[in-house]
């Protein structure tokens, strides 16, 4: 699924259905979908690296090259653990481009710092997803501690239900992103393949 054209063809499908932004991974997968929405774009690039845990946007170059292809916003991994380049110095560059920052944050601390450092937005991104085992649930409790910040919140992360998005928003998100649910099919498959076997319905 991670073409362009499909990203594109995606993304657009979702804003017929109501979304107010999307959030796009990749400089030419950003690119693309600009070419065809007017939301608000939030932009990102993963990498692997050897040397770092960090994968969202970890280089001021990602940054660059986002905002050109047309990003209005660039998140970054605002984590407190080792990285090649700093936090501060990644939203300092958004700030300079004249675009929004999120902070995609997984835990209060790390929220407060990016608030100290000037992100616009705080996101959940990361919670769960820093140590030990992935749990099921999204973070509400982060959700509501960001809210009291101040700041704009973004709720990201395992929120794949209508009613689990709307739970955030009475947490005290602004906005949600819905990830799995919407673009990966084949973890969407995969949870119904499961709920009709899991108690011997259909072998």
């Amino acid at each position: 699924m991670d073409t362009p054209s499909i990203i594109a063809a995606m993304a657009q499908a979702a804003v017929l259905g109501g979304a107010a932004g999307v959030r796009i991974e990749g400089v030419v997968n950003v690119q693309t979908v600009r070419a065809v929405v007017d939301c608000p774009i939030i932009g990102i690039v993963k990498v692997d690296l050897v040397e770092s845990p960090v994968r969202i946007t970890p280089f001021i170059q990602d940054i660059n090259d986002l905002v050109s292809a047309g990003a209005d916003i660039v998140a970054v991994d605002a984590t407190d653990r080792p990285r090649p380049e700093t936090v501060a110095a990644a939203i300092e560059t958004i700030r300079s481009l004249g675009i929004l920052s999120m902070a995609d944050c997984s835990c209060l601390g790390d929220g407060i710092n990016a608030q100290k450092l000037g992100a616009d937005i705080l996101g959940t991104t990361m919670s769960g997803y820093t140590t030990g085992e992935v749990p099921e649930s999204p973070d509400l409790e982060l959700v509501s501690e960001l809210a009291k910040l101040g700041s704009f919140v973004i709720a990201e992360g395992r929120y794949n239900t209508p009613d689990a998005a709307a739970s955030a928003i009475l947490a005290g998100a602004d906005s949600v992103v819905v990830g799995s649910a919407i673009t990966r099919t084949e973890v969407v498959t995969g949870w119904f393949r499961d709920a009709i076997t899991r108690d011997g319905i259909v072998s």
